[in-house]
């Protein structure tokens, strides 16, 4: 396995890494405390491509690939959660249409969601009763003429009161003749169709930048012309997307972790006790190498899904192992880094706090870690 990079992903680290710092940071305290969705932001990531960085570049695309896109969304997760998330929801989009979508579907969607023009794009996959079983899926889609009728309900839709266009799942299938998974069909519903109605927004415990909100849809049609991929192809859509979007929330829960850790080890030096910095103790040093560890250990993880997934080969099962592996160690990295803080790290003064809240969903969307240690078990017992 190859550690260097090339230029290209050295280029788009940078990038990423530069704007993060410089950029973000600074907004991150203010937009977790007020619930502010990043749009000026997020177009700053559209004129760095870093909306659509693995959607080939007639597309709009950087056309960077899966590695670049992993280091540039821990970059943008360092300096804040809220705004990775709804990077890497975007970028899945693209991707899936890119992927999966007419020419026609791509020249038109793609390069909005790569430049900004989009503020966001979205996913309807998960329902008030079907969120790790999409076979239990409500929503329908029944075909009346040369339309498309939708009817049905969302649920944690990330970006959904901002997204230029959805990705919505719906049953198109009997369900005696297609059962489960077998009757999904994907749908691309734009922004503003009438009958598609935004719903609450939910009030999270962290990525409070990210917006999350139910959806309705009541009547909404679209035309043939909005089906995505195959009649009856959309399980295969779903799974594919959610398997790519486990290396982006590894990529995310690192981005977390290593700010803690950062934040961890400057306030180890600066923090006296006893006449000298805490940074002396041995066990301040041993949580401190714990987490180091950890981190290198995951990101190697990460970097091979990621790998994998660049060279069209199998990444599934990597990807799940690089998911449930970074996201539960950066919980537990983040919540050492309160322990390490102290009193204060229990306080808004520090972001050790706003770290600890924003992980904590990591090892639930985009699949649960039960779900991955399933697929991984899986794969095993399949050999």
């Amino acid at each position: 396995m190859e550690f260097d990079l090339n230029e290209t992903q050295s280029l788009i680290q940078k990038a990423a890494r530069d704007y993060a710092q410089k950029v973000i940071l600074p907004q991150a305290k203010e937009i977790d405390a007020t619930e502010k969705f990043p749009a000026e932001i997020l177009r700053g990531l559209g004129d760095l491509g870093l909306l659509a960085v693995n959607v080939p570049g007639v597309y709009g695309g950087s056309e960077a690939g899966v590695v670049s896109y992993s280091l540039a969304m821990q970059e943008v997760a360092r300096a804040c959660a809220s705004t990775a998330v709804t990077m890497a929801v975007t970028n899945m989009v693209g991707e899936v249409i890119a992927q999966f979508g007419t020419e026609e579907q791509r020249q038109k969607y793609c390069p909005k969601l790569a430049s900004g023009e989009y503020l966001a794009g979205a996913f309807g996959l998960s329902e008030p009763g079907a969120g790790s079983d999409p076979g239990g899926m409500l929503t329908t889609a029944r075909l009346d003429g040369d339309t498309w009728v939708l009817d049905g309900a969302k649920q944690w839709i990330t970006s959904g009161a901002y997204a230029g266009v959805f990705v919505v799942w719906a049953r198109t299938g009997d369900k005696t003749t297609h059962p489960g998974g077998k009757g999904l069909t994907c749908f691309l519903v734009e922004a503003g169709t009438p009958g598609l109605r935004i719903g609450r927004k939910e009030d999270k415990m962290g990525l409070r930048g990210s917006n999350t909100v139910a959806l309705e849809l009541e009547g909404v049609r679209v035309p043939a012309s909005a089906l995505l991929g195959e009649l009856h192809g959309g399980f295969k859509i779903g799974m594919m997307a959610l398997d790519g979007g486990r290396i982006g929330i590894a990529s995310q829960a690192l981005g977390i972790a290593r700010a803690a850790l950062d934040e961890s080890v400057t306030y180890a030096k600066d923090r006296k006790a006893f006449g000298k910095s805490i940074g002396e103790f041995q066990a301040i040093q041993w949580k401190l190498a714990d987490m180091r560890t950890a981190i290198d250990a995951a990101h190697m993880l990460t970097m091979r899904a990621a790998t994998l997934k660049e060279a069209k080969k199998p990444f599934s099962r990597e990807a799940s192992m690089a998911k449930v592996f970074s996201t539960e160690n950066a919980w537990k990295i983040c919540n050492e880094a309160v322990q390490i803080h102290g009193g204060y790290g229990y306080t808004r003064e520090f972001p050790a706090e706003r770290h600890l809240r924003d992980v904590r969903v990591s090892m639930i969307y985009e699949g649960t870690s039960e779900v991955q240690r399933i697929v991984i078990a899986r794969s095993l017992l399949s050999e």
